[in-house]
């Protein structure tokens, strides 16, 4: 990353860019539990506004057709069910997430580490200034600040802390978006990969995020009615959708707290899960209000 000025030519046009603090009502109050919160946000365009649902989408610059694809698709069909899509505004998945809430006629933000009036990377003027029309641009960092490399991961907390969920389309083993997704789950927020690179396959190895590759997928497991497994099982009719709260239990992750940071899901959702998993004869509850797997019908 370039430490030189980015030219005046590439500000954007007509966007006011304004501020508000953080005792501000209109300041979104999600951002007050992040870490280091920020005593204000900067933004271009509009604010997020209270009761949006709110989905980051995020991944690797440097990322294939079939990634960029992905998140395209994945964000499109997140704002056709009316939610907001969050992203960085970088090449690559972020781009493509931001285009993909676009052509849906959607509202999208871009978080950036630079000042709102500052187009980094350069050739994404025209995007930036299509995210204003219908969302925004948001920084903490003020008019004129030039992107420097420690801003990025700065400005990944506040992309985790607007969100609902934070969803990961392809990352390397090191990367930004593996920060964010470290910090998604610091905040308790569901975390969702999309199998396929080195950075989201170990995720999903190490239990930290959710499978998903589509809205449909990550939509269904935050409501409950389909929960796709870290370990490879397809969501089916009958007893097999229930292979990664069982899987999950066997593994000592057995208590409704645990379960739910597990699964990526609402308390509610889980306990209706159990419930029928209950029923179905899989698991039952024990002493102590923790479950254990007493058959596996798939």
């Amino acid at each position: 990353m370039t430490q030189s000025r980015v030219s005046d030519q590439a500000r954007p046009d007509r966007a006011q860019h304004r501020r508000v603090t953080a005792d501000h009502p209109l300041f979104p109050a999600e951002l007050h539990a992040v870490p280091s919160p920020p005593s204000g946000l900067w933004y271009a365009g509009r604010l997020p506004a209270t009761g949006e649902r709110r989905f980051a989408v995020v991944g690797a610059r440097a990322a294939t057709r079939g990634g960029c694809d992905c998140a395209r698709d994945l964000a499109a069909g997140l704002a056709r069910d009316g939610a907001v899509v969050v992203s960085g505004g970088a090449f690559g998945i972020d781009a493509a997430a931001h285009e993909g809430a676009l052509t849906a006629n959607a509202a999208t933000f871009a978080v950036l580490g630079c000042g709102t009036d500052v187009v980094y990377p350069d050739r994404h003027r025209d995007l930036f200034a299509r995210i204003t029309e219908s969302g925004g641009l948001l920084s903490e960092y003020p008019p004129g600040t030039q992107p420097r490399p420690g801003q990025f991961p700065a400005r990944n907390r506040l992309i985790a802390g607007l969100a609902e969920a934070v969803i990961v389309v392809e990352a390397a083993l090191r990367s930004g978006a593996l920060i964010t997704a470290r910090l998604a789950r610091t905040l308790g927020r569901p975390l969702f990969a999309v199998p396929g690179s080195p950075g989201t396959d170990a995720l999903l190895r190490s239990g930290r995020a959710i499978a998903a590759a589509s809205a449909r997928e990550v939509l269904g497991t935050l409501e409950g009615v389909l929960v796709p497994s870290t370990k490879g099982h397809q969501a089916e009719d009958g007893a097999g959708r229930f292979a990664p709260l069982v899987d999950a239990i066997e593994a000592g992750l057995n208590s409704p707290d645990v379960l739910c940071r597990r699964l990526g899901m609402a308390l509610p959702s889980l306990l209706a899960v159990v419930a029928e998993a209950e029923l179905e004869g899989l698991v039952r509850r024990t002493a102590g209000n923790t479950y254990e797997v007493i058959g596996r019908d798939y």
